[in-house]
């Protein structure tokens, strides 16, 4: 029988004369190839590279200075592996790896294949840095507490107990009143901390590992994010304690502006009982074999918090001393930057962003903030309460020098790791996270760079905010393919593999708004129009990615309930509890059951297998299986030819689909796709994705 061109092609291959084979280079920083990947200081760190089988007449690992001879391994299938063993020191290494075919030098590192090196690109080892195993790859569930589910109407804000930014508070009407862009802050829909413990049976259902809550303590806003106490919890999201059938204090403060709010969440009576509902969840949680993160917003504070009393409502108050907006010589004044000598105005102290109810902390002028704040790191996952860990807010931002920012996350970081050495430190970060994430600093981050705006881009068209639609960037695989590569270089493997993976949150839009390939906000089309013309095929493309891909899923509560809307505040819609698309709950129970059923998507090796526009396919593989995912972006059928032997599948097999979508709907376990010549080819749908198996011997 005549040899296949692909055996051909083998057999050339073998013989060392051949070129290059460039698509066959492969390593990552996985333990597939980093064995141990979080080694400790001192240990021997065996470091691989892949190659076609005797493609190379020489290979070496170039690390922390040094070239080494790497040696041949193992020959498997149609590929060689080379290793080389490295001793742990106590600082990073960085490395790349060079090889010679046919006396042409190539190097190889996180961007691929070149004749150069790029050391901007170079892999890494850290020493002695281990992120939490739970967060590593773990389906998340973001909740942003008063528009998920009201489990306690008896903490509800009241109409007009309170004025803030010269708006007072309104209790909606109804659950699924709309948002409003002007009034939305202080406007409030009753969902609380009950509401989510309530609900746990419905997330465990979901297939939810870890619960991120937006932040809970004490604050006048809906957000939260401008806190007021950090040392407790929002009794509107907690509870209300009841003294003969009337809340505390509330007939009281009922005409008093603003002082109501003081009075019902300042009294300890209401702290401490807030504080018990909020342990309750946790513990709860856990039970239900669920993490839970908290946000924390350390970089600035609250206008109403005592620290600065702008709105006067310690004033006064024997048991507070007085703020600093209130009192130029106030124990708080280093606690904030002062601008204007015609004090007191808004203008006088420095806000974040400008945002004046948004002042911005100084901890380069007070050692008793900094101290604070690390207190407060670790209270909050320590008994009685013991979260897994915190999202930083903004954590970029925090104090006005970089020196002081690392300064304070490696201080947090030993704080926090003290008490709880579990728990996870996962900010929130734009741009390059290198230098926070050498193992002294945070765990991980928020994925917007190296996930939400690629597949964003590549999906829709649009923009992340829906403030624009970009066509040159609609199905370009290539655009997509450089950001996703250029991202990953910034991230070690510990931090990717557990970076938190969102298509919507409570800043951007919702990502089913985005299908519709409209560009606006709530104040300029309307709540309705965030619905029209949506796509739900090319949203489940996109959670099909989401599942598919390194690091943590999160979800953001009612996206799995056919949620849509704006930008802040409209993607902050309460869930539609009685109104949920039932079809796409029972895609993501059924997505989610998969991704958990193979431990490849949690620590697995990645690569691109083939692109083109509007097409991406990539590769999953471990010791114990080999997965191919494949997107068809396109508004028409396309068959797409899959080269698999690119993570190790035999030159002849098959490929049994365990999870299709398409324009229609989804299936689960559909047929078998038949490899040949080492390649897959498959017709995918219009607006389609598959998840496809191949089962692999053990040792692969």
């Amino acid at each position: 029988m005549e040899l296949s061109k692909f055996e051909k092609t083998c057999v050339k291959a073998r013989v060392g004369n051949s070129r290059l084979n460039i698509n066959a280079v492969f390593s990552d920083e996985t333990e597939n190839y980093v064995c141990p990947s979080e080694p400790r200081s001192g240990d021997a760190v065996r470091i691989t590279l892949r190659t076609w089988a005797g493609n190379a007449s020489a290979v070496f690992l170039h690390i922390d200075g040094t070239k080494t001879n790497m040696a041949l391994s193992k020959t498997e299938g149609f590929f060689d592996y080379y290793a080389a063993e490295y001793i742990m020191g106590d600082k990073k290494a960085n490395y790349y790896f060079s090889l010679v075919n046919n006396g042409i030098t190539y190097y190889y590192n996180k961007r691929g294949l070149y004749r150069a090196p790029d050391n901007s690109y170079d892999f890494s080892v850290i020493p002695d840095f281990v992120t939490p195993g739970w967060a590593v790859g773990a389906v998340m569930y973001q909740i942003f507490a008063d528009r998920f589910y009201n489990g306690d109407d008896t903490n509800d804000v009241c109409d007009n107990e309170f004025i803030y930014l010269g708006k007072p508070a309104r209790r909606a009407s109804r659950w699924d009143d709309e948002l409003s862009p002007e009034s939305d802050i202080c406007t409030f829909f009753g969902g609380d901390i009950k509401g989510v413990t309530e609900k746990l049976p419905y997330l465990k259902e979901l297939g939810v590992e870890v619960i991120y809550l937006n932040p809970v303590c004490v604050s006048p806003s809906s957000h939260k994010y401008d806190i007021q106490d950090y040392d407790h919890v929002d009794p509107h999201l907690g509870s209300i304690v009841v003294d003969e059938g009337v809340p505390l204090d509330f007939e009281h403060y009922r005409n008093r502006q603003a002082s109501m709010y003081i009075g019902r969440t300042t009294d300890i009576r209401n702290l401490d009982a807030s504080d018990a509902v909020f342990s309750e969840l946790v513990k709860r949680a856990h039970e239900n074999g669920m993490k839970v993160i908290i946000d924390g917003v350390f970089n600035h504070c609250g206008s109403f918090n005592k620290w600065l009393d702008r709105e006067g409502i310690y004033h006064g108050a024997q048991k507070y001393p007085e703020g600093a907006y209130r009192d130029q010589h106030s124990v708080y004044h280093d606690y904030f930057i002062w601008y204007d000598s015609n004090w007191p105005n808004n203008d006088c102290y420095d806000g974040w962003w400008e945002h004046k109810n948004h002042p911005k902390l100084n901890y380069e002028k007070s050692s008793e903030l900094y101290d604070y704040m690390l207190y407060i790191g670790q209270k909050w996952v320590s008994p009685p309460y013991s979260v897994d860990g915190w999202r930083l807010d903004v954590a970029a931002d925090l104090g006005y020098s970089p020196e002081t920012n690392h300064r304070f996350w490696r201080d947090f970081r030993k704080a926090v790791k003290s008490a709880n050495p579990e728990a996870v430190i996962l900010a929130e970060h734009y741009g390059d996270p290198s230098a926070w994430l050498a193992g002294d600093q945070w765990d991980t981050l928020m994925n917007y760079d190296g996930f939400m705006e690629p597949i964003t881009w590549f999906l829709t068209g649009m923009e992340k905010h829906s403030e624009s639609y970009r066509p040159e960037m609609l199905n370009n695989a290539m655009a997509f393919e450089n950001s996703m590569r250029h991202s990953f270089s910034k991230f070690s493997v510990h931090s990717y593999l557990s970076a938190m993976n969102q298509l919507s949150n409570h800043d951007h839009s919702r990502f089913m708004t985005r299908t519709n390939m409209r560009a606006g906000r709530l104040h300029t089309l309307g709540a309705a129009a965030a619905s029209e013309g949506v796509n739900k095929a090319v949203y489940m493309e996109a959670v099909v990615f989401q599942m598919t891909w390194p690091g943590s899923p999160a979800l953001y509560y009612g996206d799995e309930a056919g949620l849509c809307g704006w930008t802040d505040p409209d993607n902050r819609r309460t869930y539609p509890w009685g109104g949920e698309d039932a079809g796409l709950l029972e895609f993501h129970r059924d997505i989610i059951k998969v991704r958990k059923e193979y431990g490849t998507f949690k620590r697995g090796s990645t690569a691109f297998l083939y692109t083109n526009y509007g097409i991406l396919s990539y590769g999953r593989w471990d010791s114990a299986c080999r997965i191919a995912v494949v997107i068809n972006n396109n508004e028409r059928e396309k068959t797409v030819s899959v080269p698999v032997w690119k993570m190790g599948c035999p030159m002849t097999g098959s490929m049994r689909a365990l999870i299709e979508t398409s324009e229609a709907d989804y299936r689960m376990n559909g047929g078998a796709h038949d490899v040949r010549d080492g390649e897959m080819v498959i017709k995918m749908p219009p607006h389609g994705a598959a998840v496809l198996i191949e089962s692999c011997p053990e040792g692969l």
